[in-house]
């Protein structure tokens, strides 16, 4: 099915609030079971969970409802996740201490089979919105399979960001917003782990925002504008408080902003004229 894209209504806006919340619901009624049944018995209800949200997402397929028919498609790629989770965990091959340093087989081919149900429902469903999980869940597999946490785990984090940011870039497909959204993500989360402590740190966090605002320009993708925004905000309360006093509470010592009573005013008015200044000139360049 060819993907179409959702157009923001009241509407769309209210099925895709009911369907999450539906979600949300199902995830809340799934952790209170955990605590009153065995792991085989929560097994059934996760299976019963994911057989009804299916059953729902096909009703409205067939009914032409496509907004709908997505939504709850998306929430029972969830559930499949939560269900092999669970099954997993039953049979012994997940273990809740495991992690990327211990290679898990077990762990990869659950991470791999919500991957193939994501694909399968899109291309079911032509819902855009299932990208998310495939991009997410394709980078928690790839970190998995190749990684054991660590610098090397961003390394592979910031390269599939830079993955995300090139197939979205020649895709001119509605799910491809998702990988751009992911994508920028990624790299901003590795670049602010790596640079978050010293005052040059925070300069190179504001030319890779500066670098973000290019690429929103360039791919027509707000989404590196948000990331970009969130970036320079950053960097402007860091360079604002980076001097503090010290007082001891409770033993603890705590910093204690030392500025003068107009240095925010100052600062995030010239925030704000720079944000400006850089959507004035892309509408130029735009014109």
């Amino acid at each position: 099915m060819d993907q179409r894209k959702p157009v923001w209504r009241t509407s769309s806006f209210l099925v895709y609030a009911g369907g999450l919340t539906v979600l949300g619901a199902a995830s809340a009624a799934l952790g209170y079971l955990s605590g009153h049944y065995g792991r085989g018995a929560l097994t059934g209800w996760a299976l019963l969970v994911l057989v009804v949200l299916y059953v729902v997402a096909h009703g409205f397929r067939v009914r032409g409802r496509w907004v709908a028919a997505g939504l709850f498609a998306f929430a029972s790629v969830v559930a499949w996740g939560a269900f092999l989770g669970i099954a997993y965990a039953w049979f012994g091959w997940l273990h809740s201490n495991s992690s990327f340093a211990h290679f898990s087989v077990a762990r990869l081919s659950l991470e791999l089979l919500v991957l193939i149900a994501a694909r399968d429902d899109r291309r079911r469903f032509g819902f855009p919105f299932l990208t998310l999980i495939s991009a997410v869940v394709g980078w928690f597999f790839v970190i998995d399979l190749v990684s054991s946490g660590g610098t090397w785990t961003k390394v592979v984090t910031l390269l599939v960001g830079l993955g995300y940011l090139l197939v979205g870039s020649v895709s001119d497909r509605p799910s491809s917003f998702w990988l751009h959204l992911v994508g920028g993500a990624l790299i901003g989360g590795v670049l602010l782990d790596w640079w978050h402590t010293t005052d040059t740190d925070w300069a190179l966090v504001s030319a890779a925002s500066l670098a973000y605002v290019l690429i929103a320009y360039m791919t027509k993708r707000s989404s590196w504008a948000v990331y970009a925004t969130i970036g320079f905000l950053g960097a402007t309360i860091h360079y604002l408080f980076s001097t503090a006093s010290r007082m001891t509470v409770f033993g603890f010592q705590i910093g204690l902003p030392s500025i003068s009573g107009w240095a925010p005013s100052v600062a995030f008015a010239c925030l704000g004229f720079w944000l400006v200044l850089l959507g004035v000139l892309g509408r130029r360049r735009a014109a």
